[in-house]
């Protein structure tokens, strides 16, 4: 009787298990105090970029490069093997913003363009500036009132991968800095 029990409680878990694992999110690594929970974040999407994105003329990695993902701002990121899909030169922003879905305030989230920023013009924004966004890499971030923590100007990267720790392929990931990556 106790193993019937315990085959029924362990069916009871990995069901469990599988609902969550089953859905087109993941959870994100939270190994510091900055960073935070990408649950709700849209991991695979589409190729489309923002209106006025410049294609970058010379990239270290050319559009279909076979490359090392060395960031983790998603769990299993940190080492997954990655193609490049393209490469655009840009800002990039780190952001502290409020979901307007609610919840807690989401801390130091990599990256949002120069071009996600509602009328951020050319000009570099400075850390502490208030804006509102218009990327929707997570839940509830699109329309968000943000402060901007940092800024790089840099070659940004659209990349498909593996996640390093096994799972389902994300294609059209939106962003990644060239320092994040390195050759195959």
């Amino acid at each position: 009787m106790k193993k019937v029990l315990a085959g029924i409680f362990s069916l009871a878990i990995l069901f469990s298990l599988g609902a969550c694992g089953n859905s087109e999110t993941k959870s994100a690594d939270s190994k510091s105090a900055d960073s935070h929970s990408h649950m709700e974040m849209n991991h695979s999407g589409s190729s489309e970029v923002p209106k006025g994105m410049k294609k970058e003329s010379n990239p270290k990695y050319k559009t279909g490069s076979q490359v090392v993902i060395h960031a983790d701002h998603m769990e299993g990121m940190n080492g997954a093997k990655a193609t490049v899909k393209a490469a655009y030169a840009t800002t990039v922003y780190a952001v502290n913003y409020k979901p307007v879905t609610g919840g807690a305030e989401v801390k130091n989230h990599k990256w949002v363009v120069q071009e996600e920023i509602k009328g951020a013009g050319n000009k570099a924004l400075k850390p502490g500036t208030k804006v509102t966004l218009e990327a929707n890499h997570m839940e509830g971030m699109k329309g968000a009132s943000a402060e901007i923590v940092s800024s790089k100007k840099t070659t940004v990267y659209m990349v498909d991968y593996t996640p390093a720790n096994g799972g389902e392929k994300v294609t059209n990931h939106k962003w990644v800095t060239e320092d994040e990556l390195s050759a195959k």
